[in-house]
C-alpha cells in the first residue's frame, strides 16, 4: 500500500508539471496568429502624445502686499478739534478737507502780526522821507554827514524789522492754514483715532487717521539669489527692445490655488540679503477691484521668458534612474507577422518643468507616445497593451494681457 501511495503522488506531480508547461507555452511563447491572441501578460499602460508648444518660464516666490501710498495724517498745530469731515473707510482725493481745528487762536495771532507789520511799515515810510530831506541838507552842508549816515542806518534797520514782521505774518497765516487738515494723498481712510471736541497736539503719535492707497498697490517679494541671472537677462532684453512689455507678475492666494491679480515688475533691489541669500523685488498691481489688501500674504509668479515651440510631455512620463533621466516610448513593431506595441526606454534631457508638463530638450520628438501610467511593470523592449490615451496638458497662455 505505501508503494501505491507513493506512485500516486509521483504521477500527480508529473500531471501538474505538464499542465504548467502547457500554460507557459500557451501564454508566454505562443506569439503567432492574429493580434487578438496576444499574450495576456502584456502590461496595460496609459500613454500621452508629446506635443510642441510655447511654455512660459515662471519664477516662484513669496511676498506681502503693501500700499503704493501710506500716510498717517497728523495735526501740525495744537488746538481743539472742532469737526471731522470724513467717514471711516471712505475714499478721498488728495487735498480733500478731513478735519478742522479751532482757528480763533491762530486768527488772533495773525491779526497781531499784521498790526505789528503795519506799524513798522509806517515807521519805515517816515524814516525814508526823513532820509530824503537829510540828503538834500547834506548836499548844502546844512547838517553833518554823520547825521545823514545815522538816518540811512535807521532806514535799513526799519527795513529789516519790516521783513521780520512779514515773516511773522506768513508764519501766522501758515498756522491758520494748518488748522484745516487736508488729505496729503488720495486713498482709502482707516479708522479714526480721535473724536471731535478733543484737544490734539502735533506730537500725538496716533494722529487722526491713516490713508492708504491700494489702487494701485505694490507687492514686495523675494527670490533666491541663484535666479538673479534669469531676471537680469529678462530686464536686459526689455532695455534693448522698448516695445517688449514689462515683466508680468501674478499674485496667487496663500494656498496657491486661486490667481488674485496680475501686474508687472516695478523694480529690483540693489543688493542681496546675505542672511537669507535672497533678492527683494517690487511689483505693481492695478488692484481696481480690491483683490489685494495691505499686509496680505501672496504667492508670486514672475514671468522671465517664454520658450517657443519646445517639445513637452506630462511630467509623470519623466523618470530618474541610475543612468539619468529617461522615458518609455511606445512604438509599433512587426513580430511574427503581427503589429504590436513595444515599450522602448529612451534617455532624455529634461528642461523646464512647468506644473504638469516638462520640456524635453533632447531624446523625444513631437508625436511620440510616452508612457505616463504603468511604468513600474515595464522593461525595455517588452510588448505592452495601450489601455488608454491621455492628452498632454496645454501650457498657460504667455501672451495673456496684464
Amino acid at each position: 500500500m505505501p508503494g501505491k501511495k507513493n506512485r500516486g503522488v509521483f504521477w500527480f506531480c508529473i500531471l501538474a508539471l505538464g499542465i504548467g508547461a502547457f500554460l507557459a507555452w500557451r501564454f508566454l511563447w505562443n506569439e503567432g496568429g492574429d493580434k487578438s491572441r496576444m499574450p495576456a501578460v502584456m502590461p496595460p499602460v496609459r500613454v500621452a502624445e508629446a506635443i510642441a508648444q510655447n511654455v512660459p518660464h515662471y519664477l516662484n516666490g513669496m511676498g506681502t502686499v503693501i500700499p503704493s501710498g501710506d500716510v498717517l495724517v497728523k495735526s501740525r498745530v495744537d488746538g481743539q478739534l472742532l469737526r471731522l469731515h470724513f467717514r471711516e473707510g471712505q475714499r478721498v482725493r488728495a487735498g480733500a478737507l478731513l478735519a478742522e481745528i479751532d482757528p480763533r487762536p491762530f486768527k488772533a495771532a495773525l491779526d497781531q502780526a499784521e498790526g505789528v507789520l503795519a506799524r513798522d511799515r509806517a515807521q519805515l515810510q517816515n524814516a525814508r522821507k526823513d532820509l530824503e530831506r537829510y540828503a538834500k541838507l547834506a548836499k548844502g552842508d546844512f547838517i553833518a554827514e554823520q547825521q545823514y549816515e545815522t538816518q540811512r542806518a535807521l532806514v535799513r534797520q526799519y527795513e529789516g524789522t519790516v521783513e521780520a514782521d512779514q515773516a511773522a505774518v506768513d508764519s501766522a497765516k501758515l498756522q491758520l492754514e494748518y488748522s484745516r487738515i487736508t488729505a496729503p494723498i488720495g486713498g482709502r481712510l482707516g479708522l479714526k483715532a480721535v473724536d471731535e471736541g478733543n484737544q490734539i497736539k502735533a506730537s500725538d503719535a496716533d494722529g487722526l487717521v491713516r490713508i492708504t492707497e491700494t489702487s494701485p498697490c505694490d507687492v514686495l517679494f523675494t527670490l533666491p539669489e541663484s535666479q538673479i541671472a534669469l531676471i537680469s537677462q529678462a530686464l536686459a532684453r526689455r532695455e534693448k527692445n522698448s516695445r517688449l512689455p514689462a515683466l508680468a507678475v501674478q499674485a496667487w492666494d496663500r494656498e496657491n490655488k486661486v490667481e488674485l491679480a496680475t501686474g508687472e515688475l516695478l523694480s529690483i533691489d540693489n543688493q542681496i540679503d546675505s542672511s537669507t541669500g535672497t533678492i527683494r523685488l517690487k511689483a505693481r498691481f492695478p488692484n481696481k477691484n480690491g483683490e489685494l489688501y495691505p499686509n496680505q500674504f501672496v504667492n508670486i509668479r514672475l514671468l522671465v521668458q517664454t520658450l517657443h515651440d519646445v517639445v513637452t510631455v506630462p511630467s509623470a512620463a519623466v523618470q530618474l534612474g541610475a543612468r539619468g533621466s529617461y522615458c518609455y516610448v511606445v512604438r509599433k513593431e512587426n513580430r511574427d507577422g503581427g503589429e504590436i506595441d513595444i515599450a522602448k526606454l529612451i534617455d532624455v534631457s529634461p528642461g523646464l518643468t512647468a506644473g504638469p508638463i516638462t520640456v524635453i530638450d533632447k531624446g523625444i520628438e513631437a508625436g511620440d507616445l510616452v508612457v505616463i501610467d504603468g511604468l513600474d511593470r515595464l522593461r525595455d523592449g517588452i510588448p505592452v497593451n495601450v489601455a488608454a490615451t491621455a492628452q498632454t496638458p496645454k501650457a498657460e497662455d504667455p501672451d495673456k494681457p496684464v
